[in-house]
């Protein structure tokens, strides 16, 4: 069953990172629930303060992964139509695949600030793509994140 458990625990994390760059997975969650499974076996002695400070953390950046796009859009000058667009274009994006939840934020701002700007186009493109960079920027927070776990679950099965 010990067995059982880590095999389950690193495919968990495995898919978790991949989660990060194919939208369609919650990457940060399942890589978690591997650390959380994990944690099960007598191979891990992970105190119950880390598994709640990881699970927090993991919480947050999932929270910022549909946030993140919108925040850089007010950052950057555009509009409260911008930043809902990017928010309703994340959200929206996750029912469209992989492409949608990569261009979903893009449009979503993009429909947004031309609506606002009465069709301005280099600024309303100028705002989108500064969406994207909000995706770009927790995209790479996730991974990172994923990393982390991973590491610490190989630290703990070394050591």
């Amino acid at each position: 069953m010990e067995i059982a458990l880590i095999i389950g625990a690193f495919i968990m994390v495995l898919v978790g990172i991949a989660g990060c760059l194919l939208p369609v997975l919650p990457g940060p969650p399942l890589a978690w629930a591997g650390l959380l499974l994990l944690s099960f076996t007598k191979s891990a002695t992970f105190s119950t303060s880390f598994l709640i400070s990881t699970a927090i953390v993991t919480f947050i950046l999932t929270v910022l992964d549909y946030y993140l796009p919108s925040y850089v859009v007010r950052k950057k000058g555009g509009s409260k139509a911008g930043e809902r667009g990017a928010l309703a274009g994340a959200i929206i994006g996750v029912f469209m695949g992989p492409l949608g939840i990569i261009l979903g934020p893009f449009a979503g701002a993009w429909a947004g600030e031309m609506w606002a700007k009465n069709g301005d186009v280099q600024q309303s493109l100028r705002i989108a793509f500064s969406s994207f960079l909000g995706f770009l920027y927790s995209t790479g927070l996730k991974l990172a994140w994923c990393l982390l776990l991973a590491f610490w679950m190989a630290k703990e099965m070394l050591y």
